[in-house]
């Protein structure tokens, strides 16, 4: 048992049900419900019934000895009880086989109906409007902070994101300088996108010089046909990185000798 020492409780009630009494005393605010009448009142034995709640793990956490001043028991008033809400799984533990036949029917019939009329009838006279409107209001202040615990995590969440979209733009610029770098001292490397820009521009301004002194002849090819030939590749963004200096020195050079 979870505890041996009687409880005096808060409220006491009495419940027809069927034409039985039973009463319903009030712990903490919970009711309890008696076993020993209901086992009186459907002629099973109560010693047997008191011996199986005590070897259920969960039945015997939840009982209590209620201090009663009304009862017909006789000896110490003080009855072996469990809550309402465990009425139920005590019932139906009862087997209707060991039950008298002539009271068969009626253990059947409280197994169904015991745990939703004993609710009914106790909450009907319980239960009052300033409490429900508690509940109501209650469960609407726990409703208002599961959404404002949403909206502040909702409101993390769109902080995460946009500095990760920071970082990210910020790693993108690092990335691409760090390719830049790489280019330039790695010597098997080829030019970058940048230089690669100004030997066309150089090249372009170059054959536009010569253009206008000897008109008819296509310098442009001609040059890059010669930078191809002197740097052995095949393209003009294949110019190895060691090689961009003597590149933009040749085409100067060439330049100056107009």
């Amino acid at each position: 048992m979870s505890q041996s020492r009687a409880i005096v409780p808060t409220d006491e009630r009495a419940v027809d049900f069927y034409g039985d009494e039973l009463r319903v005393y009030v712990l903490d605010g919970e009711p309890y419900v008696p076993l020993r009448p209901i086992c009186d009142f459907l002629g099973v034995s109560w010693s047997g019934q008191r011996q199986r709640v005590v070897r259920d793990p969960v039945l015997s956490e939840a009982t209590r000895f209620v201090r009663v001043t009304h009862t017909n028991l006789g000896g110490r008033p003080e009855l072996l009880c469990l809550p309402l809400r465990y009425l139920n799984g005590w019932l139906f533990g009862i087997s209707s086989s060991r039950v008298r036949e002539e009271l068969r029917e009626k253990l059947i019939q409280y197994q169904r109906e015991c745990y939703d009329a004993l609710a009914r009838a106790f909450q009907g006279t319980a239960a009052s409007p300033s409490s429900a409107l508690t509940q109501i209001r209650d469960m609407a202040l726990a409703i208002a902070n599961m959404a404002e615990q949403q909206m502040l995590l909702e409101g993390r969440v769109t902080a995460t994101e946009t500095r990760l979209d920071k970082a990210a733009i910020v790693v993108g610029d690092l990335s691409k300088r760090l390719g830049r770098l790489e280019s330039r001292l790695s010597p098997g490397a080829t030019i970058t996108d940048e230089q690669a820009a100004e030997v066309s521009q150089r090249v372009r301004a170059l054959a536009s010089h010569l253009q206008e002194q000897t008109p008819g002849k296509n310098y442009y090819q001609s040059i890059f046909g010669e930078l191809y030939r002197r740097f052995n590749v095949s393209s003009y963004k294949l110019i190895r990185q060691d090689s961009y200096a003597e590149v933009i020195a040749f085409l100067e050079e060439w330049g100056r000798g107009m």
